[in-house]
């Protein structure tokens, strides 16, 4: 049959299985929007900016495993994707981004709303395309799909001209797999290396288990569940791996890095085997390398990205694979071996009684007594009212950290955050994109005040589309973590960090047609999120919590130091590190 380019843009996302596409039209795009109209393949969501549109399709995907998708215009609407595709990418989220271009006969005369879509997306996405024939397009689409969600997943561009979109031609469905010459990312991890990794793990004394976003993609929970158990290893999970296992493990630490806990970092620190899983053991984890490396120690990577390996920390046994296809092989050797599990049951025995020590110190403490609202009380209500078991969504900032060391994820998948590039405003519309893949789910955005200013258009989006999150505002007048920094490292110079006009939230949430709640005492807290999560469970609800606006985020590691080094809670860093006499 013959179709328009645009419509065979369509014919290709529903082959692909495409159910939502996330977007907001222009002129580059108007044929694909009519095109849109008139198939009934798929629904299309109109977000407020499209910045937004990305966004909610990345949080579609984390939380679906599959390819989330967007459409935006030529010029300004691809520049406002920019952000959320470096988001993507740093993440290594699936996506597809299809983008309008001016005609091909325009590109490279400064031609209204163009803009090079190509080289200024190539640094941040996984590849992309410029489709200058409309008879190439459906091979585009199926490469880009496949190349999306194949290796160390990523999102791709593909730019469309908008004479390719209008322009007829042949088309019959694509058959048969796709195949690309110069990509073929491994999967199974080398069987030698493997077999060297559980050699190395048998005589380890002191045994840590890392893991990543990688486990988490790989869908490998099962499996990562099954290598603590079979060595009996502590484990810590990075921001971008919280609930890959469940947080009231025994074996689990907590998370590692600037803002993670006493116990994690020291046994991070102090290990005689680090076992990295899913983890490109980046800046945030290891802190100071020079200070990392100061102890021996042996190290196992695993990773289906080879770049991610002896990046920043050399790896003694590097395995190039599929998370989840290297540990069923790692596992499989290791419970075969009958001595194995019947020697980890003793021999790091004086390892778990330091372990035990340091957890004993309860770095995560805060003054529980303060009738402030503290950010933590918050969060820890939130948890103990879900169950561990919400879907969590969160801008970046102090809220962030407070709530990844605080909310204790039991599932994969339900922790959807910014890690690597941290971005603000992503919160509200990562609540969207969860909404409208698990539309039952039960949702709350952490977000603070300064981060919800930068998407809050969209609860004109949340309203049109009846998304109903739970909105948790921790304000305290200040972009938080800015100010954090500017008290220890700045002497108390706060400059540009607090927030001098701020809407009235109640009134704004109010007039896009929602619910608003100011919260200001300790007391009112549980109350509110009660109400918040029964009498309006099918309403937007944004809680608005004055909380202490002082209140830092302990522990942590500053920039350049090593996890040693780690800064403390000064109202109880004396009783964690024994300090005696003058501090």
């Amino acid at each position: 049959m013959e179709l328009i380019g645009a419509e065979i843009l369509v014919e290709c996302l529903a082959e692909q299985g495409v159910k939502h596409v996330f977007g907001y039209p222009g002129g580059a795009v108007l044929y694909i929007y009519d095109a849109i109209q008139k198939q009934k393949h798929f629904e299309h969501i109109l977000v407020r900016h499209e910045q937004a549109a990305v966004h909610a399709a990345d949080a579609y995907a984390r939380v679906t495993d599959q390819v989330g998708v967007c459409v935006v215009t030529s010029g300004p609407g691809l520049t406002n994707a920019v952000t959320g595709i470096a988001t993507a990418h740093m993440d290594s989220i699936p996506l597809v981004v299809i983008s309008g271009q001016v005609g091909t006969k325009f590109i490279g005369q400064d031609a209204f709303q163009e803009c090079d879509a190509i080289g200024i997306t190539r640094p941040c996405v996984k590849h992309n395309f410029l489709v200058n024939d409309v008879r190439d397009l459906a091979d585009v689409v199926r490469k880009a799909f496949h190349i999306a969600r194949t290796g160390r997943p990523g999102p791709v561009l593909i730019d469309i001209p908008k004479d390719v979109s209008m322009t007829p031609c042949k088309f019959s469905p694509p058959e048969g797999e796709v195949k690309i010459r110069s990509y073929n990312p491994v999967v199974k991890g080398h069987a030698g290396q493997i077999k060297k990794a559980a050699q190395i793990i048998a005589s380890a004394q002191r045994p840590i288990i890392l893991a990543g976003g990688g486990a988490i993609l790989s869908n490998a929970s099962a499996e990562l569940k099954e290598l603590v158990e079979l060595t009996n290893a502590s484990c810590s999970l990075t921001l971008m791996g919280l609930g890959a296992v469940r947080a009231d493990n025994k074996n689990y630490l907590g998370m590692p890095g600037m803002h993670g806990t006493y116990e994690a970092n020291m046994a991070l620190h102090y290990c005689d085997l680090l076992i990295a899983v899913g983890t490109r053991l980046d800046d945030r984890i290891i802190g100071n390398v020079r200070n990392y490396n100061s102890l021996p120690r042996k190290i196992i990577h695993i990773d289906v990205d080879p770049s991610s390996i002896s990046k920043r920390v050399k790896a003694d046994v590097p395995i190039v694979g599929d998370v989840r296809e290297v540990l069923l092989e790692l596992n499989a050797l290791l419970a075969s071996d009958g001595r194995f599990s019947e020697k980890y049951r003793t021999h790091n025995e004086q390892w778990w009684k330091q372990i035990e020590e340091w957890r004993s110190k309860d770095s995560l403490s805060y003054d529980r007594e303060s009738q402030l609202i503290k950010p933590q009380y918050v969060l820890e209500t939130l948890c103990k009212m879900t169950g561990g078991d919400a879907y969590i969504t969160s801008d970046v900032g102090q809220h962030q950290m407070w709530t990844a060391q605080h909310y204790r994820f039991n599932q994969p998948r339900h922790w959807i955050n910014s890690g690597g590039l941290g971005t603000m405003g992503v919160g509200l519309p990562y609540a969207m994109g969860v909404l409208k893949a698990k539309p039952d789910a039960t949702v709350a955005c952490i977000t603070g005040e300064g981060s919800i200013q930068m998407n809050i258009q969209e609860l004109a989006t949340c309203k049109q589309y009846g998304f109903n999150p739970k909105i948790l505002c921790l304000n305290n007048r200040y972009l938080g973590m800015v100010r954090q920094w500017q008290e220890l490292e700045y002497s108390k110079r706060y400059s540009q960090s607090y927030m001098e006009s701020l809407p009235d939230f109640v009134k704004l949430v109010e007039a896009y047609g929602h619910v608003g709640m100011q919260i200001e005492t300790k007391a009112d807290v549980e109350p509110a999120m009660r109400e918040a999560f029964g009498k309006y469970k099918d309403r937007l609800v944004f809680l608005n919590f004055i909380t202490d606006r002082d209140e830092n985020v302990w522990p942590m590691v500053q920039a350049g130091k090593g996890l040693t080094e780690m800064l403390l809670n000064p109202t109880h860093a004396r009783e964690v590190l024994g300090i005696k006499g003058e501090a």
